[in-house]
């Protein structure tokens, strides 16, 4: 018997909209509080299904759960109360209600127990996602959130096309475990892939969320990434050729970084290759790696969260996102640049980190399966991350030149929200059964060996050695790195362009010989009025041909 069960993403929608209609007094305490009740209540949610409705004659199952619905769920609702803690006295209310709205869509994904309830929720994150990129309140931020919304409605759609295809095929739209053996499943496979910023449509993250106000990037760091992954968890788990995407992800992301001179869109393209991580775990398919992949996705949200709530910070403070037009802030910014610092080592791995815990199990289940090339990809991708999220986001921001920048501390709501997460990346680092307790699959693995933080600590070195080494000619400029966003973003107008004169071209060549047509004609009739035109002809036949000529005037002004 399925007895009742509150959707705790329905208690986020609530919060979100009394944020709109409450006094202005109350909406801080509405946008801390909904997350935290929301917590509670996900972890009121027992395993399968927990709840089910009719939906356009479908019965769906609204609320499913298990240890990796409620891992997933657990760190959305608190990256919603983090982000909150960071923004709500600097964001307006409209920002807040998106964000939490936002959140709710990532926890319904979270619990979705069929495709369509996926699918709902999977458009109530696109829809309120480009509601904050456009909280950014600049014309390239309304740009950017167009194209944003274009490149998730394409995925949407294609996503749509492949459930809607498995439901005429099989006749079932219960979640389980895929195989690309038909249309319908790549359908699905590319519309999760697209969210998950998979190549070649990796674009829309670096393009869109530094373009966010500095508290909307916060919460645009942790929802769409992410529960694509857990998508991936779900129905594509130890599919091969998500091996190969996620390592290109891996060293795309590390290369567009170092290129990248804005700190948020570095940081961007850093999400793109931690996500890469998770999506070669989820491809090699183990035990192990599957709880590699759901652990690294808990503790990037996290770190990542915090790198990109002192990058807020900074911008906040003092209005410039440029690595060449910041440092040395820390010496009147000294909280945001220890916990940007943390947050920077806990990507690159560092032990006694979070990140050391839950990527050393991607790598580990690796060689644990024999794929050696793998293994040595990941972990020389490793030194990658260090280079350019662990040295050069804090070594541009916060030291190297004096900018003559002196922008006061970050709020006191920032800095509580940025401490909070900074003691987590610790914790989740010292404390590992924290979160192994939570992952889907009994967890045997031991991240603290001497060999492994010895290598780790020498990989580590050795990039920053390298970076060091390497730094006159790392030069930042401020170029704009596009990949297949080319098409879009450069090659597309060029394209349209020449189209629109091609065909002024063949209109105005038209309407020239359309009156040439008619001096003839017109001349025609004077020096010969005789025969149809003619004033002894009949008016039938002279009705006739001023109607043919009228029509073929105005076909020709229309084309």
């Amino acid at each position: 018997m399925i007895e009742f069960v509150l959707p705790p993403a329905f208690l986020m929608i609530i919060g979100a909209l009394l944020i709109g209609v409450s006094r202005p007094a109350l909406r801080p305490l509405l946008a801390l509080a909904t997350p935290l009740v929301t917590l509670y209540f996900i972890w009121q949610v027992g395993d399968g299904v927990q709840q089910t409705v009719t939906f356009l004659g479908y019965e769906v199952q609204l609320v499913e759960g298990s240890a990796l619905r409620r891992l997933f769920a657990t760190v959305f609702a608190l990256m919603a109360f983090g982000g909150a803690l960071f923004a709500f006295r600097q964001s307006k209310w409209w920002e807040l209600s998106a964000a939490l709205m936002y959140a709710a869509g990532a926890i319904g994904v979270s619990f979705a127990g069929d495709l369509i309830v996926m699918f709902l929720f999977w458009e109530l994150m696109a829809l309120f996602s480009t509601v904050v990129v456009w909280c950014g309140g600049t014309e390239s931020a309304r740009a950017a959130g167009i194209r944003y919304a274009i490149i998730h409605l394409l995925g949407g759609l294609i996503l749509k096309i492949g459930i809607e295809g498995l439901m005429i095929q099989t006749g079932s739209i219960e979640i389980r475990a895929l195989s690309l053996v038909d249309f319908n499943s790549w359908m699905i496979f590319i519309g999760v892939l697209i969210n998950a910023a998979a190549p070649p449509l990796s674009a829309w993250l670096a393009d869109a969320y530094p373009e966010s106000s500095p508290m909307g990037g916060v919460f645009l760091s942790a929802f769409t990434t992410k529960t694509s992954v857990l998508s991936l968890i779900l129905l594509f788990p130890g599919e091969p050729l998500l091996v190969w995407i996620g390592l290109y992800m891996v060293f795309y992301g590390i290369i567009y970084a170092l290129l990248e001179n804005d700190m948020r869109r570095i940081l961007s393209y850093s999400i793109v290759n931690q996500v890469g991580f998770m999506v070669v775990g989820i491809g090699i398919g183990t035990e192990l790696a599957l709880n590699g992949a759901a652990a690294h996705a808990f503790t990037h949200i996290i770190y990542k969260a915090l790198l990109f709530m002192s990058a807020g910070a900074v911008l906040y403070r003092t209005g410039v996102s440029k690595c060449s037009e910041l440092g040395g802030l820390f010496r009147t910014m000294p909280l945001t640049t220890l916990c940007g610092t943390i947050g920077a080592l806990a990507i690159s791995s560092f032990p006694y980190t979070s990140g050391f815990i839950s990527k050393s199990m991607i790598s580990s289940s690796a060689a644990g399966e024999h794929l050696t090339l793998v293994w040595f990809l990941l972990v020389a991708a490793s030194a990658g991350v260090f280079l350019h999220a662990g040295i050069k986001f804090p070594w541009f921001v916060f030291f190297q030149k004096d900018s003559g920048l002196r922008p006061p501390e970050a709020p006191w709501n920032m800095q509580v929200a940025m401490i909070l997460f900074a003691i987590a990346c610790i914790g989740l680092g010292v404390f590992p059964g924290l979160l192994y307790g939570l992952l889907p699959y009994p967890v045997d693995y031991v991240p603290y060996t001497p060999d492994h933080v010895v290598t780790q600590l020498q990989l580590l070195l050795f990039a920053g050695l390298a970076f060091f080494v390497l730094l006159p000619l790392m030069k930042r400029t401020d170029t704009l790195s596009l990949d297949f966003d080319w098409l879009w973003r450069r090659g597309l107008p060029v394209i349209l362009e020449r189209v629109d004169r091609a065909v002024g071209r063949v209109r105005s060549s038209a309407s020239s010989n359309a009156s040439l047509v008619g001096r003839n004609l017109y001349a025609l009739m004077r020096e010969k009025p005789i025969r149809y035109f003619s004033s002894r002809s009949p008016m039938g036949q002279t009705a006739i041909w001023m109607a043919v000529l009228l029509a073929l005037v105005v076909i020709l002004a229309l084309t």
